[in-house]
């Protein structure tokens, strides 16, 4: 039977190093080895350097006044985690593997004292043999982070982006730079006599008019003679359907169960989530278990049809779940940590459960980040929160214009490919992209006649067809909705706007004239809460609200409104506290004429995804209506009242 080692269990210590020192040594072993720049320290695995040197006292809190400007020397630096690993996990005649779901970003990977392999890219997970490398008695593990790139922030050029570390905490607009290096997903090793099953893919679908559903399984089981697989299909620990097959014949012909007696997982506020759980058991001649994949499934189906009065060849942005159209009201997910290597489990649970009861039925996972872990979809799947899920390609303002040298396009599609086989068992998932906000020069959206997407969508339709593939977001005509083109049918899924240009009315007029089929991006500033703004200033004073004050000016430049609430109330605001209660009702009014103006116009509106959820670092202000404590804004309490009305 195939065996896992948590290497979470261990004790993992962590040194910093002038970049290629470490090489210079005679042993790289931390205990023997004076020449790092930071001596050892604690290290939690999954984790990120930035926050073992900060539980350390390395280096200062980057959530309070500016002491993120004093962080970023972590960056220039190799860094090695090591680790002893425990002598009674090995014995002979087996082969042991080091499974790494999350690296970020390059280095190498190095037992007892020798460089095994390499790595290089955040968004792929690894697979190294141990097996020719461990010694009798003490074998050494390290990991070795040496230097990322430079710059992959929010403004630069897209098309000479071709290195694959999460873009976001290089700064955006709602971010400070802080590039994370480290472990950031679970990392295991296991042990294997090379019996087992691999490759292995898990798809559902439904007839919803029938309620049944279908089960596709399919892997390579590598197996002896006389070995069997038999899968299994449950609910509540009863059995509703079971095979056994050939070991050759799963590999071959796999399962194709149709027809199957099931529940409809629902979208949330539609009815239930139920989930089901697969086994795929391989045993060998002598009955004897050899291996295990299980998988959480549901079944429903999805479809997607034309908005009505939607202009002559325009996408279909209407989404039909089991029979019935769905206006999709949702927020768009960015990671909940620039350090997202220190995500929870709770971490996650208390923001999707606050979305659940908002009434949201779909996050828009942004491209500009990462395949967040899967704890994420599990919740998503309990939730009815449906998935549009993006690949990580992104904007930059100067140029956002997809790579299209070969290299890079081939880079990216085996990213997509392990996106897919990690996902795709996931009943809310309901569709992949190829990044965000992917534009031409003249600003209209990419389309899957670019190299890049063209070969993303072979991608998806190679390996899950059943799903949408959308090139980018926004898509069509147009980036975003003029109300000079109103009725012309250029705005099928826009981007924009994220904020009143004018006073209340005028922004009243623009939604009440919308005639964009789909908005994957919309939204207003609103400040964080007096307290969040207050520990983040620490000594210094949050007033002014002007980019002459340092607290304003990174990373919340685009959403500084001290002008605007000059306008509007004739002097400048006394106290932080006038100026978040202005702001923040702001918002929430802004946002529900919003939202309400294009829920009140379905099916001609298929949905509305506001930018953004929550914050992942306390912003003094930002386009979130969740806070970066997971706590909502008082638009969020607003929206929740239009999210939770239908017709």
């Amino acid at each position: 039977m195939k065996t896992q080692y948590d290497l979470s269990q261990l004790n993992w210590r962590l040194t910093g190093w002038t970049p290629y020192i470490w090489r210079l040594t005679q042993t790289m072993e931390i205990g023997e080895t004076p020449s790092s720049e930071v001596l050892a320290v604690p290290a939690k695995v999954p984790g990120s350097v930035q926050e073992a040197l900060r539980t350390a006292g390395v280096i200062a809190d980057w959530n309070v006044e500016s002491n993120w400007l004093g962080c970023e020397w972590v960056e220039n630096r190799d860094w090695i985690y090591e680790a002893v690993l425990p002598k009674e996990w090995f014995e002979s005649g087996k082969t042991y593997r080091l499974n790494c779901l999350g690296l970020d970003y390059k280095g190498s990977i190095v037992l007892n004292g020798k460089i095994i392999e390499k790595f290089c890219g955040s968004y792929t997970p690894y697979t190294f043999d141990l097996t020719p490398h461990l010694a009798e008695e003490t074998n050494v593990l390290q990991i070795i982070f040496e230097n990322s790139p430079r710059w992959l922030g929010q403004a630069g050029f897209t098309s000479q982006i071709v290195e694959w570390k999460p873009r976001f905490y290089y700064t955006w607009d709602w971010c400070i730079r802080l590039m994370q290096i480290g472990i950031w997903d679970a990392i295991y090793i296991e042990a294997t006599d090379k019996q087992e099953i691999a490759d292995f893919q898990c798809v559902t679908g439904a007839v919803s008019s029938a309620s049944t559903g279908s089960l596709r399984l399919q892997g390579r089981a590598l197996a002896s003679d006389g070995a069997n697989v038999t899968i299994t299909l449950a609910k509540d620990g009863k059995v509703i359907k079971e095979e056994t097959l050939s070991a050759s014949q799963f590999t071959s012909v796999g399962v194709a169960w149709n027809g199957i007696p099931i529940e409809l997982w629902q979208p949330n506020m539609f009815g239930e989530q139920p989930l089901y759980d697969v086994s795929c058991v391989m045993t060998g001649a002598d009955g004897r278990a050899i291996d295990c994949i299980r998988r959480r499934v549901g079944f429903k189906e999805l479809t997607w049809m034309q908005n009505e009065d939607a202009p002559e060849g325009a996408d279909p942005w209407i989404c039909v779940v089991n029979g019935k159209p769905i206006f999709l009201q949702g927020v768009n997910w960015v990671p909940i940590l620039p350090n997202f290597a220190e995500v929870t489990e709770a971490d996650y649970r208390k923001r999707i459960s606050l979305y659940k009861e908002l009434g949201l039925n779909i996050f828009r996972v942004w491209g500009g980040a990462v395949l967040e872990k899967e704890i994420f979809y599990n919740l998503c799947d309990e939730a009815g929160i449906m998935v549009w899920q993006e690949f990580p390609l992104s904007s930059s303002g100067i140029d956002n214009y997809p790579p299209t040298d070969l290299k890079a396009i081939d880079e990216m599609a085996a990213i997509a490919k392990t996106y897919i086989d990690r996902r795709q068992h996931h009943v809310s998932l309901a569709a992949w992209c190829g990044g965000n906000e992917l534009i031409n020069a003249d600003w209209t959206p990419v389309d899957d006649t670019h190299p890049m997407l063209a070969k993303l969508k072979t991608v998806v339709e190679a390996n899950d067809p059943t799903r949408r593939f959308l090139p980018t977001s926004p898509s069509g005509p147009s980036f975003g909705a003029d109300p000079a083109h109103y009725g012309e049918g250029r705005h099928w899924d826009v981007h924009g706007p994220w904020k009143p240009t004018g006073d209340m009315s005028s922004w009243i007029k623009e939604w009440e004239g919308d005639d964009s089929l789909f908005r994957s991006e919309t939204g207003c500033p609103g400040t964080s809460s007096v307290e969040i703004i207050k520990k983040r200033a620490g000594h210094l004073n949050p007033l002014p609200v002007s980019m002459e004050n340092p607290l304003w000016r990174l990373p919340t430049a685009w959403w500084i409104e001290g002008d605007k609430f000059e306008a509007d109330m004739g002097y400048q605001p006394s106290t932080i506290d006038e100026y978040v209660e202005w702001s923040q009702k702001r918002q929430a009014e802004s946002l529900s004429i919003a939202v309400k103006g294009c829920k009140d116009r379905f099916p001609k509106c298929g949905g509305v995804i506001i930018w953004m959820g929550h914050d992942c670092y306390p912003c003094l202000a930002n386009t979130s209506i969740v806070d970066v404590n997971g706590d909502p804004k008082p638009a969020a309490l607003v929206l929740a009242k239009i999210f939770r009305e239908w017709k």
